[in-house]
């Protein structure tokens, strides 16, 4: 069975929205919504850093091959 983002319509989110509200009740739901958040923005940061890293390990490979290509052809 393959649920598309598209099946989540109107309906759906309130089905939600009122069964999230009889589990945890209305008093924590904005304290969820903000960890929820919290959580999402360090993990963006965090993916966003890898992303980098990788960037900067692409440029010193590059670097350092490009000096090993000259060091051959001056000793040639």
């Amino acid at each position: 069975m393959v649920v598309h983002l598209n099946a989540i319509g109107p309906v759906s989110l309130v089905i939600i929205g009122v069964v999230a509200i009889l589990i945890f009740g209305p008093k924590k739901l904005p304290e969820l919504g903000k960890a929820m958040g919290s959580t999402l923005r360090e993990f963006k940061n965090a993916t966003k850093g890898l992303g980098e890293d990788d960037d900067d390990v692409k440029k010193n490979n590059a670097t350092v091959i490009e000096h090993k290509d000259n060091e051959n052809n001056q000793a040639k």
